[in-house]
């Protein structure tokens, strides 16, 4: 089992893809932990994914068409909002 933690800002750290099948135990701000699978936590990354792409402007597989401004890696996320009580 996986153990992951939210933070005070209410996001856990995931930056890649869990196992489907695996089981996944958030510990919540408030002091709660609910188990998950790997299937909805990907679920989860790929909204956040998406969300991040939209609002920076680039295309579907993460790329920017403008001209590059920074050696900064701009098209991945390591951190995915979650809340105490989401469906399981």
């Amino acid at each position: 089992m996986i153990n992951l933690k939210q933070d005070t800002e209410g996001f856990i750290r995931m930056n890649r893809h869990f196992p489907e099948k695996s089981l996944i135990s958030i510990t919540f701000t408030d002091g709660s932990e609910q188990v998950y699978s790997g299937h909805r936590l990907n679920g989860l990354y790929d909204d956040a994914v998406a969300e991040y792409r939209a609002q920076n402007h680039l295309d579907a597989k993460g790329f920017s068409r403008a001209p590059k401004k920074t050696v900064q890696p701009a098209n991945k996320i390591e951190f995915v909002p979650v809340q105490a009580g989401m469906d399981p």
